[in-house]
């Protein structure tokens, strides 16, 4: 039986937005989302100057790798989002989390800035790793 275990040890400050740490033990499926940005299936760029919308269309491309590979949102372990310098990632945080599952324990976040992302109409990028029990 596989098991994941978020680890929040008692000398880390803990917070209620992350954990510090995973361990995944046991039988399981692991799946890595490659980097998700606002791009609709036909290749049209959602939310342009908007990165609430943004950040909308990049977690249904999260969900639509996770949903074909068996998996959803609360399979996740480990989040990192990268904001394009300049760019409020509390705005971004505003159209995602409410459609996150509430979890026991928070899953790991990392956020980045960083100057540019690879086309300039991007405002943030989302890569995340999932584990599936079997």
């Amino acid at each position: 039986m596989s098991k994941v275990e978020f680890i929040n040890p008692e000398s880390i400050a803990r917070s209620p937005a992350f954990s510090q740490g995973a361990v995944i033990t046991g039988d399981h499926k692991t799946i890595y989302v490659g980097g998700q940005n606002a791009i609709d299936k036909d290749g049209n760029i959602i939310g342009k100057d908007d990165i609430e919308k943004q950040a909308a269309q990049v977690l249904t491309n999260v969900e639509a790798v996770l949903k074909s590979a068996g998996a959803g949102l609360e399979h996740i372990v480990k989040w990192n989002i990268y904001f394009l310098k300049g760019q409020s990632p509390q705005n971004a945080l505003k159209a995602i989390q409410p459609r996150l599952p509430k979890l026991k324990d928070p899953q790991l976040v990392t956020g980045i800035f960083v100057e540019a992302l690879t086309r300039p109409e991007f405002l943030l990028e989302i890569e995340a790793i999932a584990v599936v029990p079997s």
